[in-house]
C-alpha cells in the first residue's frame, strides 16, 4: 500500500518549476498531486505522478536531482476533527511523521492525506488496525481522474 513519490530539488529562483512540469507533460506523464517546500536557496518539489519510473528517469536524464521515496496515502473524513482523529492513532507510539500533505477531490466527504513516515510498514499496520483506509497508487489515480 505504499506509493512512490518523486522529490525534485530545484533552485529557489523564478521559473524553475516550469521546465520539469513541461518535460513530464510532453512525455504524457500526469502529475496527480504535489507539494512545494522552500528554503532561501532551494526548493523541494514532491509529487506523485502517473508513471513514477518513467518520470524519474526522464527528469534525471534532463539533469535534475531526483529522489524516489515511499509514502502512504490515507483516506480521512473531510470534516472538522478528521485529521485530529487520524493523528491520534500515532499518540504514544514511536512512529514519526516526517511530513504530510493533503488533497480533496471536490466531491463527497473524504480527503486523502499523503504521509512520509519514518517506519511506513508499522504506520500502515497501525492505521489498518484502527480501521483507517490506506489506499494504494491505483486507487489514488482512479479517484483523482473522476
Amino acid at each position: 500500500m505504499k506509493i512512490r513519490q518523486l522529490s525534485l530539488f530545484l533552485e529557489n529562483k523564478p521559473s524553475q518549476l516550469t521546465e520539469p512540469c513541461r518535460l513530464l507533460a510532453e512525455a504524457g506523464i500526469n502529475i496527480r498531486t504535489l507539494t512545494l517546500a522552500d528554503t532561501e536557496q532551494f526548493g523541494i518539489l514532491r509529487f506523485i505522478v502517473s508513471d513514477w519510473e518513467k518520470g524519474a528517469h526522464l527528469l534525471q536524464e534532463a539533469g535534475y536531482v531526483v529522489n524516489v521515496t515511499e509514502v502512504v496515502a490515507v483516506e480521512v473524513p473531510d470534516r472538522p476533527g478528521g485529521l485530529a482523529e487520524l493523528l491520534g492513532v500515532f499518540e504514544k507510539t514511536d512512529i514519526n511523521i516526517e511530513y504530510m500533505y493533503a488533497f480533496t477531490f471536490g466531491r463527497g466527504d473524504t480527503a486523502v492525506l499523503i504521509f512520509r513516515f519514518d517506519n511506513p510498514d508499522a504506520a500502515i499496520e497501525r492505521l489498518q488496525s484502527a480501521g483507517i483506509n490506506v489506499i494504494g497508487s491505483t486507487e489514488v489515480y482512479r479517484r483523482i481522474e473522476k
